[in-house]
């Protein structure tokens, strides 16, 4: 199998491949609500992020975006990834210092080609 069609496993690519936002909401409001006072935003907000205060100074931004490849080339999609997580970050105003990843693979594929 040539891993550099990516688009061959998708039927749609990039954020089109997400759930409308109303349904969304809907299946989001299903989830109990609960309170932390340190929880600053959360999923109700419908913000690319959650922001959790760990000090009076000092909040972590939680965000994770997973969408199919809308190109070919691993490498690029990898860039794509990585740019479009670190400006949800950024445009919450936060400074990236720790990242991570998750992956779709086909089970019969060489685990090396991830490297």
């Amino acid at each position: 199998m040539d891993m550099r069609n990516l688009k061959k496993f998708t039927a749609c690519g990039g954020c089109v491949a997400k759930l409308p936002q109303g349904m969304l909401k809907d299946v989001l409001s299903n989830i109990p609500k609960f309170d932390d006072p340190n929880l600053l935003v959360g999923f109700d907000t419908s913000d690319d992020g959650a922001v959790y205060k760990l000090t009076d100074d000092i909040a972590i931004i939680n965000t994770l975006d997973f969408f199919p490849s809308m190109v070919n080339d691993p490498y690029l999609f990898g860039l794509i990834a990585a740019t479009n997580a670190l400006s949800d970050v950024y445009a919450m105003g936060g400074s990236v210092v720790s990242a991570l990843n998750i992956v779709c693979f086909p089970e019969e594929e060489d685990p090396a080609i991830l490297g």
